[in-house]
């Protein structure tokens, strides 16, 4: 595909997929990464570009420390047109700081 192409396609706005990632176990972690995935190819179908931080840091616990790449993720947060809370949100300190961001950069959220 060109870069015309690309620039001619249905995406016209960005969204990012924000729910629970940490678990107590790894099991646990892989259920979390694949419901996000889920809901990342629905907003693809949709249309949109997603940034899925469950997919882009996927099993590299470790690697850097949890605030940074939930720090990480917050700066692609602030680049997005939508934010999609996906199931049990709340019961995640990461997912929380997502959604108070969210709302305080008005951005449009979403309940999945």
């Amino acid at each position: 595909m060109t870069y015309s192409q690309v620039k001619r396609s249905t995406i016209h706005k960005t969204a990012y997929i924000a729910g629970p990632y940490r678990a107590k176990t790894k099991l646990g972690v892989i259920l979390n990464i694949w419901r996000a995935r889920k809901v990342a190819k629905k907003y693809w179908k949709l249309g949109y570009a997603v940034f899925c931080p469950h997919l882009n840091s996927c099993l590299m616990d470790g690697t850097v420390t949890d605030e940074n790449f939930l720090k990480a993720d917050l700066k692609f947060l602030e680049c997005s047109d939508l934010v999609v809370m996906i199931h049990e949100w709340e019961k995640s300190e990461g997912s929380k700081s997502e959604f108070w961001l969210a709302k305080r950069l008005g951005k449009e959220i979403i309940m999945e």
